[in-house]
This record gives structure tokens, sequence and C-alpha cells, in this order.
């Protein structure tokens, strides 16, 4: 079994939506943090998405508000997402946003007779 540590980022320039992480085929994979950070000293708001491999949008967060000079961890608990699922983000204001996401990947051992 082959299990990855890894960290997502992005620096939400625009109000786009944004893909910050899919699922790799045959993978789970543990969402084990959130944190968003606002740099430009107006707060914020974040939408956080999970689309699933079947394109339904599932809302995280809607509107989540960051304060001025702020960092938020969004999860309380880890978040487990299934293979070809997306994590997405937007943010309510250009170039305030910065978001780091920890991941750990987790590849199902393959049983063979």
């Amino acid at each position: 079994m082959a299990n990855n540590f890894i960290n997502r980022k992005a620096d939400l320039t625009t109000t786009d939506l944004t893909t910050i992480y899919t699922v790799p085929a045959a993978r789970t994979s543990v969402i084990k943090s959130i944190l968003v950070s606002e740099d430009a000293g107006s707060g914020a708001n974040i939408t956080v998405t999970l689309v699933d491999a079947d394109s339904n949008i599932f809302s995280l967060f809607k509107d989540k508000a960051i304060g001025s000079n702020a960092t938020s961890e969004l999860l309380t608990q880890p978040l487990v997402i299934e293979e070809n699922e997306a994590l997405k983000v937007q943010a309510s204001g250009a170039n305030e946003l910065h978001v780091v996401v920890s991941i750990l990947e987790i590849q199902p051992r393959e049983v063979t007779s």
C-alpha cells in the first residue's frame, strides 16, 4: 500500500471557481486541514465545494468569512473524499486569500492469490 502526504496550495488571484485538488484514480484521500489566510487587510469570504464523480456539487463552506489579516482552519475533523472527486474554492475578492490543503492519499493494497 502506498500512502502519500501532500499539500495543495492556491493564491486566489481571481474570484473564479478554482479546483485545488482532485483525487487520483484508484485512490481515496483524507483531507486533514484546509487553512485559509487573508492578506489584503480587508477581510474576505471563501466558498468551498466538493464535486463528486457524477458532477454533483456539495457545499462544504458557503461564504465563510475570513477576517482581515487572519488565518482560519476550516476543518474540525478529517474529510474523506473518493476517486475522481474534486475540492474547489472560490474567493469573494481577488488577491485576498491563500489556501493550503493538507492531504493523505491512500492507495488500496492489491490482493493477489
